[in-house]
């Protein structure tokens, strides 16, 4: 098989779009990247969650979103962070264990948990900053699939994987 030299550079101009946008996205507060992931799901819950819960064991995450769901909305937003920021704990050592498909299907119901109150939801104040309103722009930007792949690899890098640690 031949590589035209169109489909090479086609190939090279989506990975350095996906790994500029993940670059980008490394180098935002906690809360921002926090704000990024609402502000991804409010654009486009309605298509992830096919690619979210398709290849997603739900029993698997379900324990886990329980015990999320029984804290103060104070301790689920540090959770949240804790995950972000990578903190040992055994909360974020469980969803550490999950699979790269499980950990999204787990973002996407933590974001349905939000928007019936079941999570803490994020205050109607809200705006995203000027830095995660740029990732999201350059997200945009990306076909289904690329944004698919970058969402998977921000929540993929969170947590604790206890046999790693």
């Amino acid at each position: 098989m031949t590589y035209t030299t169109n489909a090479i550079a086609q190939s090279t101009n989506i990975f350095n779009a996906v790994s500029d946008a993940q670059a980008a996205y490394a180098t935002l507060s906690t809360d921002d990247k926090l704000g990024l992931l609402w502000v991804i799901y409010e654009n486009m819950g309605g298509v992830i969650t096919p690619a979210a819960t398709g290849a997603a064991r739900a029993v698997f995450i379900t324990g886990l979103l329980k015990e999320v769901s029984a804290l103060s909305n104070e301790q689920q937003l540090q959770f949240m962070r804790d995950l972000v920021n990578k903190a040992d704990t055994p909360m974020t050592r469980a969803y550490g264990v999950f699979s790269n498909n499980n950990k999204l299907a787990f973002w996407y119901q933590l974001a349905e948990g939000m928007t019936k109150g079941e999570i803490v939801p994020v205050p109607s104040y809200y705006n995203l900053s000027q830095s995660g309103s740029n990732v999201f722009s350059q997200i945009a930007k990306l076909e289904f699939g690329q944004q698919i792949t970058i969402l998977r690899k921000f929540v993929v890098e969170m947590g604790v994987d206890p046999l790693f640690a």
